[in-house]
């Protein structure tokens, strides 16, 4: 499917009639010459009969060059079926891409009329593995003016799933294109709008999942939703926060039920993947698969970044990526932490809090930042929680350390991750009385819902409402000076 011909195919056949009348051509040429220099040597009009001959030549060779230029530019003669240009077969081997193709492009629209307004369109139907199954789709979206800028098929054992990402004229409705893909064969249509980043070609785009995995365990559960869509991920544990095993668990090679994964969680339990809207098919399983593969044989990691502030009064504090490795420490904190803060953090037993550690410090639930001196010692945890569909943020402070503005800083960071993940809001879950929260809440300067339920109170930023900042909230207001390492 693509309008480029090769110039071999393209080159005119060569006759042998053609250089055997050139060749007769050259010998009357010749014959004629030889007449004219014997006239002029012997005869009186030889003068005269020189310029004839020329005046001659001259005509030939205008007519000469007349007609091959209009040989030249005559289009290429019609094949029985009366095209120029005939379709080939799209043998339906495997998976393939075809990004900017045009295909079913202009529909005979001349170049010369105004542009006409146009969206983007995602779509997926079925049709039946057969030849001409997708010709007959592409001529249906040609009908219609509609530009394929992107093709995968995924071959099933019944039938071929095709995936399409279109650009269509504004009027056209979904509804009406999905009745023209059901006429041309296709069923099970699904489709919705889509945006710029759909432009970039599957396999540039597996490699760039592939690579935001390599470097950073947290990024599993972002990766997985991008690369299948909308749909609901939960991860698992293994053993529960009491310490029971909770029986989850999953094949190594995985299992695919319709709109359901199941895979094994590399650090223990399973990854359930549901998609209750549109079924998966085997290649996107196989590519959840081989990502989580992929997790598994890196092992634990986060990134080594880490910034130096300075507090007002001089001390210097390091905010880093933290994860399972940094349990001990934070059971340190919670000891030195008073029974207040714990519950303003855990809303339940003080005694239970270690217990959520191992929970929270793993990146397959989310991404931590840790707080820590200049002598090594935790002091600020800030945990950005992947809760299914939406996104938790929880702090907790030390005492000592309180009232410095340590929360905030945090806060601002992790929003700004949830950012950049591509999350539409974040909510915190704390207490009514927990003033300190609510005022960092408030400072991100961002849409906020609130909602107070037996004296808990949950607070949602709207991140979607304002786009993704160029700044990062917290750097605004910021009360700490950077230090340069």
């Amino acid at each position: 499917m693509t309008d480029v011909t090769s110039a071999k195919s393209t080159r005119r056949p060569h006759h042998w009639r053609r250089d055997l009348i050139e060749l007769a051509a050259l010998f009357t040429a010749v014959v004629v010459a030889d007449t004219i220099a014997k006239t002029v040597v012997r005869g009186a009009e030889g003068p005269y009969m020189l310029v004839f001959s020329a005046i001659a030549l001259i005509a030939t060779a205008t007519f000469h060059t007349w007609w091959e230029r209009r040989h030249s530019h005559a289009p290429p003669a019609s094949d029985p079926a009366g095209t120029t240009s005939p379709l080939p077969t799209t043998a339906r081997t495997g998976t393939s891409t075809a990004p900017g193709t045009g295909v079913a492009a202009s529909g005979g629209r001349n170049d010369a009329e105004e542009p006409v307004e146009t969206v983007l369109w995602r779509m997926r139907t079925t049709v039946r593995d057969a030849p001409g199954s997708l010709a007959a789709l592409c001529t249906a979206l040609a009908r219609h003016e509609v530009d394929i800028l992107t093709l995968q098929t995924h071959p099933l054992a019944e039938g071929t799933v095709d995936e399409f990402l279109l650009r269509a004229p504004a009027p056209l409705q979904a509804n009406q294109l999905t009745r023209e893909i059901a006429a041309a064969g296709g069923s099970g249509t699904w489709i919705e709008r889509a945006d710029a980043h759909d432009l970039v070609d599957t396999p540039t785009r597996l490699l760039g999942l592939a690579t935001r995995t390599a470097l950073d365990a947290a990024e599993l559960p972002l990766a997985l939703r991008q690369l299948l869509g909308r749909c609901t991920i939960h991860s698992l544990p293994a053993v529960s926060l009491s310490g029971r095993p909770t029986g989850e668990t999953a094949p190594v090679e995985g299992v695919l039920e319709e709109t359901v994964m199941r895979l094994r969680d590399p650090s223990g339990g399973a990854i359930i993947i549901e998609r209750p809207y549109l079924p998966f098919t085997p290649t996107e399983f196989a590519r959840a698969r081989a990502l989580v593969e992929l997790d598994a044989r890196l092992g634990p990691r986060v990134p080594r970044s880490q910034d130096v502030l300075t507090l007002p009064e001089g001390n210097e504090i390091t905010v880093r990526r933290a994860d399972q490795r940094d349990v001990a420490a934070a059971r340190a904190m919670h000891d030195r932490c008073s029974a207040r803060t714990l519950g303003m953090r855990y809303h339940g037993p003080v005694s239970d809090a270690d217990r959520y550690l191992n929970h929270l410090l793993s990146p397959r639930f989310g991404r931590t930042l840790a707080v820590q001196t200049t002598s090594g010692r935790l002091v600020a945890l800030g945990h950005l929680l992947w809760d299914g569909d939406e996104t938790e943020v929880a702090l907790m402070v030390e005492d000592d350390w309180q009232r410095r503005g340590i929360g905030s800083e945090l806060l601002g960071r992790l929003v700004a991750m949830a950012g950049e993940a591509g999350c539409e809001s974040v909510y915190a879950v704390t207490q009514s009385s927990n003033t300190a929260m609510v005022a960092a809440m408030r400072a991100l300067n961002l849409p906020l819902d609130y909602q107070i339920e037996e004296g808990t109170l949950v607070i949602t930023a709207r991140l979607a409402a304002t786009g993704r900042p160029s700044r990062r909230p917290h750097e605004e207001h910021a009360p700490f000076q950077r230090v340069e390492r």
